[in-house]
Parts: structure tokens; C-alpha cells; sequence
């Protein structure tokens, strides 16, 4: 992947982000010349501190993907745009709609027609979810799963994912969707839950707080570690095979108690209590969730790699070791 990736001028949205920095980490070691995007919005994850072991070898522009000129300039002269910024908290989504709708439909619309006019030869790898398709009406799902959100976050990554394949239908510009699922790893932000429960079990975990899982804490989740997210997002960027197609990533179906177990287990310590669901969660919880991710597999050979308890005793070293930069 090396010789591949060696030279290409990658543009990272989202990019002081979880999966962004850990993206951008691997394509500086393959050669790539790598400039990140990010708002630095407070909250929402962005961190310097992800992208430490290689700063001075990126561009880092401190911007937001709303900005119509900013785009238009920084989409010149790319190779591929891996799309990562977006909102993902199903809670405030609901809470607080119209910014949900200006990060996740509006600004792709913005960086897509800065594409259209300034650099239409370039690849755009967007960053879709499992939360388009709500609640599953069979298992596994597949990607011709019904997509009928719980919350307002479904509906506009469904929107931010279509506009994706509209321009490659109608422009022909090159772009294509992962369907992340449940994510966790170094270098996500640890200061609350809204965007993804299991890093925050960590959390509770290493502050010697008692773990809370809502409702029976059998809930089934497909869980990824983030390097096996990266190396999707590399292989997508790569191939031919996928331009205005979508993918769902997948793993190891398991539910939130034995996650928490297992990770009480590594840590060699701690303990979880079953709580009553809160009424906002509750209202938009989206039950078991187990992906069916053949096609990615057929079409590009991935297949995750990293064992859960591999995955988990990297991330909770990392934290850790970094604690003062997230907590």
C-alpha cells in the first residue's frame, strides 16, 4: 500500500479528529502528503494533541467545512478527500437540529460543489453510519437494508451520503460511502458520551467510577477497532471498483456487558451496574445492530483484523498513558 499511497496529496476533513488523526498517522508513514481540516469545534472531538506524532509533517488548516471559500480553496490540487466531518451525536442531534443539518447536509453539499468547480478528478471516500438504517428489521443488515432513522442524525447522514452519489451519477465525480459502525480506539475524545458509549466506558473504567449500562446491557453492537476503520478507508481510497457505490464496515458482534467485562477484566479492575434507560435515549435506543459486511469483503478483500481484547488493551494503554489530553 505504500508505493500506492506514496506522493498523493490527501485532504482529511475532520481531520484533528478520532478516526481523521489515526487516518492521517498511517498515510504520513506511507508517504502521503497530508493536509487536515478541522473546526476545532469544542466537543466535538477535535484534539492537536491526536496528531502529536506527526506534526510538522501535515498541514493543518483550522477551518470550517461550512466555509464555502475555504473549501473551494482547500479541495484544489487533492488526489482524494477522505469526508470525516460531520456531527454524530444522535442526543444533541435531537436537541439541537438546525446545527445537525448545517454540518451534516449542508456543509457536504458546500465541500461537494467546491469539488465540482475547483477539482472534479479528485476521489471523495465519505464517511456514512449504521445509524441511517435505525432499527434493524432483520439481522444481519445489509446495504440494501431499509434506511429508517430514530433520530434527526439518520436522516441527514442519509442526505450527506446521497448527495455523495448524486455528483458521481450526475458530475461523474469519483465518490463512494463506508457505513461505520461502533468505533472505539485511541484518540477519541473523552469528555462525553454523546458520540459513542464505548469509549466512555473506558473513561468510567480508568476513573474508578462503576460502569452504567442502560436498560438490560444485552444490547448487541458490531464493534470495529480504529485501525481496521483506517485500513478500510485506505483500501476504498485505492480502488476502482467502488465509485458510487456504498459499504457497510463490520466486526465482532457483541453485547455492551461483555465489552464492559471485558475491558473490567484488562484493566484488572472494576465494576458495572444495569440502570434504567433516560427517557432521550430511550426514545431513540436502536436495539441489536449486527452488520452483514460481505460486500466490502467480496469487493476489496477487507476484513477486520484486530481482536477485541487486542483492540482494548491498546486503547485503554493509550488513555492511560494520556489521560491529561482527553479527561
Amino acid at each position: 500500500m505504500s508505493a500506492t499511497y506514496k506522493g498523493k496529496r490527501i485532504l482529511i476533513t475532520g481531520g484533528l479528529g478520532f478516526i481523521g488523526s489515526n487516518l492521517a498517522i498511517k498515510l504520513v508513514s506511507l508517504g502521503a502528503k497530508v493536509t487536515l481540516i478541522d473546526s476545532l469545534i469544542p466537543e466535538y472531538g477535535g484534539n492537536l494533541f491526536n496528531v502529536k506524532p506527526i506534526r510538522g509533517k501535515i498541514v493543518i488548516n483550522i477551518s470550517d467545512v461550512r466555509d464555502s471559500h475555504s473549501m473551494d480553496y482547500l479541495v484544489q490540487n487533492q488526489d482524494i478527500i477522505f469526508n470525516l466531518a460531520g456531527t454524530l451525536s444522535h442526543v444533541d442531534s435531537m436537541t439541537d437540529p438546525f446545527t445537525d443539518l448545517e454540518i451534516n447536509c449542508r456543509s457536504q453539499l458546500s465541500i461537494l460543489e467546491s469539488c465540482r468547480r475547483f477539482n472534479p478528478e479528485v476521489k471523495i471516500i465519505y464517511a456514512g453510519t449504521r445509524n441511517q438504517y435505525g432499527k434493524a428489521k432483520y439481522l444481519p443488515v445489509d446495504e440494501e437494508h431499509p434506511q429508517d432513522p430514530t433520530d434527526v442524525n439518520g436522516i441527514n447522514c442519509i442526505a450527506g451520503e446521497f448527495y455523495h452519489l448524486l455528483y458521481y451519477k450526475v458530475y461523474k465525480i469519483r465518490t463512494s460511502s463506508l457505513r461505520l459502525t461502533n468505533t472505539f480506539g485511541p484518540r477519541h475524545q473523552m469528555k462525553h458520551p454523546r458520540q459513542g458509549v464505548l469509549n466512555w466506558f473506558i473513561r468510567q473504567l480508568l476513573d474508578g467510577e462503576k460502569i452504567e449500562l442502560f436498560g438490560s446491557g444485552n444490547q448487541i453492537r458490531d464493534i470495529n477497532f480504529v485501525d481496521d476503520v483506517v485500513d478500510a478507508f485506505l483500501l476504498t481510497g485505492l480502488s476502482e471498483k467502488v465509485w458510487g457505490q456504498v459499504f457497510n464496515l463490520g466486526g465482532s458482534p457483541t453485547s455492551l456487558s461483555d465489552f464492559v467485562k471485558l475491558a473490567i477484566k484488562i484493566r484488572g479492575k472494576g465494576e458495572f451496574e444495569i440502570v434504567k434507560f433516560p427517557d432521550d435515549r430511550k426514545k431513540i435506543e436502536i436495539g441489536d445492530y449486527i452488520a452483514d459486511y460481505n460486500k466490502i469483503v467480496n469487493t476489496l478483500g477487507w476484513k477486520p483484523k484486530a481482536g477485541l481484547e487486542h483492540g482494548l488493551r491498546k486503547t485503554v494503554q493509550f488513555y492511560e498513558k494520556n489521560k491529561k489530553y482527553y479527561w
